[in-house]
């Protein structure tokens, strides 16, 4: 996934933005590029919102 494809208002579970970020460490043999490195950045940012979402609708 590119960082141009996250939309605003996307949403997906913390499961299937953690199994991104689990494969984008795979891929990259656990040494991130300046491009992967912002990936990363913005699957964790897509992965805490969505953890966030979690605990208010479970509130």
């Amino acid at each position: 996934m590119s960082p141009l494809s996250l939309r605003p208002g996307s949403v997906r579970s913390a499961a299937e933005v953690n199994e991104e970020i689990r494969a984008l460490w795979l891929r990259a043999g656990g040494s991130l590029s300046a491009q992967e490195r912002a990936e990363y950045e913005l699957l964790v940012v897509e992965w805490a919102a969505a953890i966030r979402s979690a605990v208010i609708e479970a509130a």
